[in-house]
């Protein structure tokens, strides 16, 4: 049976300096991006990316985990005040 490797993938909605959206996907653990113009194609994209990356260098298999990974997302508002926290010396 053939080993299964996992690695996980962000995708950001991002704008182009047209306007227009394009959807980058972030391989962190390859260091690896691609990019389409919706999350399809973005992730068809990366793992063709990913594929032929660990073509070239089979050893990066070692950075992929063996086992689907776990993630979550979280909310942030922004209700907090951001404060200069940069002190000037005064002399």
């Amino acid at each position: 049976m053939e080993k299964k490797y996992f690695t996980e993938i962000v995708i950001n909605k991002e704008k182009l300096s047209d306007g227009s959206d394009i959807f980058v996907a972030h391989c962190s653990s390859l260091g690896l991006a691609s990019q389409g113009k919706n999350t399809e194609e973005a992730m068809k994209n990366i793992k063709e990316a990913i594929n032929l990356y660990l073509e070239e260098q089979p050893e990066r298999y070692e950075n992929l985990q063996n086992k689907e990974p776990l993630f979550s997302i979280i909310e942030v508002s922004k209700s907090a005040k951001a404060t200069n926290s940069i002190r000037h010396r005064s002399d």
